[in-house]
């Protein structure tokens, strides 16, 4: 039994991930690869992220494995669908069965299996995916294969009369140490090294160390992972990076998971592991402001953290609350300022257009962000992503929704205090209004850039009057 992993994310397609070059491998197909490979079942990944659709399809030509496993989020879902409806519609492939996984089929079962998917993947899929390999064979016929596969938890699949059926819920691995190191020997790792060091001077590499997150942010996904925390040993980590530094050349480590610092003894712990066999790392992570403090922002400086991510939101307690992130703007603010302090660059988060947010709402995030300086920040608008509580809370007031086959949860929009349009001068008047505050506090002369910048406030701002008239 062979399985072809795969995803729809095709890096030369997209303007302005070129732009910004900062593509990381899909560790979760390479978790599903290891995983099969220590229980002997022949599978291979095909990355797409420097690759193209028309080398994805002489692949699957070539191969015609009896399975092919496709990534789904909800950046790729209509290359992906492009992906499913080639392998439908070429007959020789006719016999691979479709099987898709990740974080965008959870909430959306019924529209993946309308349109091409023959099994989903619910929650993590190591296991589910393993049981499923093992019991597809691609002579059986569909009575046989439904009677195999409502044995296997975690799965989404049709019935013989087209109604939806899901089976019992997949448990979470316990422990993920049992878990073996993704393989990142199946894709070609040095592309991407390479095009980080091209364009940022230093290449960089992802690395898990944790599953799920207890916290219950309205507007975050928590389709796979779920409202858990799990994590590896810190000698489990400690063992991947040191065979990471043994295999590849790379200036720093980004940590993917949720709130990196969640438990301050495994921070102690990993620090201490680190330091006792003289590993030395450069690394960047996501946290909380309500889980850091002196203490641990300067563990994690020893350890090798150049980088930390705080998330705020927003500027507005108010805003904050309404979003149930519980952690306070003061706290955001006093760690981003701490860490700066502690030699540790930071950047923070920022999301306009929330539900009942007004422009003094806006304001204050414009002035958090001016007092907390962040070395950087990001600022997006809202979307309701399906199954958030977010979305719950504003289905009633959508507005707008292309067909699901051509669009994303990022083109859905519902009826917020003011336009979509608004906000986008909102948006550009935020950046400019706080990089001004940067370049006037860092106590430069006034220059050309500076007179720019002001031109670009003030038009935003006339922008943000006229679209609410």
């Amino acid at each position: 039994m062979k399985v072809l992993f795969s995803h729809g994310y095709f890096l030369a397609d997209d303007t302005k991930e070129m732009k910004i070059m900062k593509p990381y491998p899909p560790l979760g197909l390479l978790y599903l690869s290891a995983w099969l490979d220590k229980f002997g079942l022949e599978n291979e990944v095909f990355d797409t992220t420097f690759s193209s659709f028309d080398l994805l399809k002489k692949q699957l030509l070539l191969e015609k494995a009896p399975i092919v496993a496709l990534y789904a989020n909800l950046m790729t879902k209509v290359r992906l669908l492009d992906i499913i409806r080639f392998i439908r519609q070429e007959p020789s492939l006719s016999n691979s069965l479709i099987v898709l996984g990740g974080p965008d089929v959870t909430y959306n079962c019924a529209d993946y299996l309308a349109n091409g998917a023959d099994v989903l993947v619910i929650g993590e899929g190591e296991q589910s995916m393993l049981e499923l390999a093992l019991a597809y064979k691609s002579d059986m016929s569909r009575a046989a294969r439904i009677k195999q596969f409502s044995q296997i938890s975690g799965l989404a699949f049709l019935l013989e009369d087209g109604t939806e059926h899901k089976t019992t819920p997949r448990e979470k691995i316990r422990q993920l140490d049992d878990l073996p190191f993704p393989n990142r020997h199946k894709i070609d790792l040095e592309l991407y090294l390479k095009s980080w060091k091209k364009t940022h001077g230093e290449s960089a590499i992802s690395l898990s160390t944790q599953r799920g997150c207890p916290y219950t942010c309205k507007w975050c996904s928590t389709a796979v992972y779920g409202q858990s925390y799990r994590r590896r040993s810190p000698v489990n980590v400690v063992d991947e990076i040191v065979q990471l530094q043994q295999q590849y050349e790379f200036d720093h480590i980004w940590f993917v998971d949720d709130v990196f610092t969640v438990s301050h003894n495994w921070i102690a712990d990993f620090h201490k592991e680190l330091t006792e066999r003289q590993v030395s790392i450069k690394f960047e992570c996501i946290t909380r402001a309500d889980r850091l403090n002196e203490a641990v922002l300067n563990q994690l400086r020893a350890c090798g953290c150049s980088r930390i991510w705080i998330g705020a939101e927003s500027g507005s307690q108010r805003i904050i609350d309404a979003m149930d992130r519980r952690v306070t703007v003061d706290q955001v603010r006093s760690m981003i300022q701490i860490a700066r302090d502690e030699g540790i660059e930071t950047g923070t988060f920022i999301m306009l257009g929330y539900p009942g947010e007004k422009e003094e709402d806006i304001r204050e995030t414009v002035h958090h962000l001016k007092m907390a300086n962040p070395d950087l920040f990001t600022i997006t608008l809202t979307y309701p992503i399906k199954g958030t509580a977010l979305y719950e809370e504003v289905e009633p007031s959508i507005i707008e929704e292309k067909p699901w086959q051509v669009s994303s949860d990022r083109d859905r929009d519902f009826k917020r205090t003011y336009s979509k349009r608004y906000y986008g001068f909102a948006i550009r008047w935020v950046v400019n209004s706080v990089n001004l505050h940067k370049q006037k506090s860092s106590g430069k002369a006034f220059t050309i850039n500076q007179l720019l910048l002001q031109i670009k406030i003030q038009t935003a701002r006339l922008g943000m009057i006229f679209s609410r008239l």
